[in-house]
């Protein structure tokens, strides 16, 4: 994961906001309780979040000093996901807060891979309004960009 990279390299700490707005058994925190431990991160000096929520996206952009865009082409980064989804499935491991990926979960209405098909247009066009508006963004548009991007900051 790019965040958990760049908070080691950096030393700033990574929040791993599913971590924040997902308790056991995937029940989600309510908005108001997202919003406080998001300002509650935000408030400090330095730190990483790995996505941002639309509920409470205004707190870390009103603070943010470099938003770290990874806008990959759709079908590598739905490869990617069903990649991931498969080995967590497959390997049982926690996801958040232990909670774990099952075959249950990924033929939800809610599924993950549901959601990047419905999601990703919109990312896009979000990425797009940082641009415009001249916020910092770094638009990763490959893995080889990724790669490059982190090798130089080393």
């Amino acid at each position: 994961m790019l965040a958990a990279r760049l908070s080691a390299l950096a030393g700033i700490p990574w929040h791993q906001v599913d971590e924040l707005t997902y308790e056991p058994g995937w029940v989600q925190v309510p908005a108001d309780e997202q919003r406080r431990r998001i300002e509650a991160i935000c408030a400090g000096e330095r730190w990483i979040l790995d996505t941002a929520y639309s509920s409470w996206i205004d707190v870390p952009l009103a603070r943010v000093q470099l938003i770290v865009a990874l806008d990959l082409p759709r079908a590598v980064s739905f490869a990617r996901l069903l990649r991931r989804t498969v080995a967590r499935i497959v390997d049982g491991r926690d996801i958040c807060n232990g909670n774990r990926e099952t075959l249950r979960t990924v033929l939800a209405r809610d599924s993950i891979l549901l959601w990047h098909f419905r999601a990703f247009a919109s990312k896009r066009r979000r990425i797009d309004a940082w641009e415009k508006a001249g916020l910092p963004v770094v638009r990763l548009r490959s893995a080889r960009a990724v790669e490059e991007w982190v090798s130089a900051i080393r």
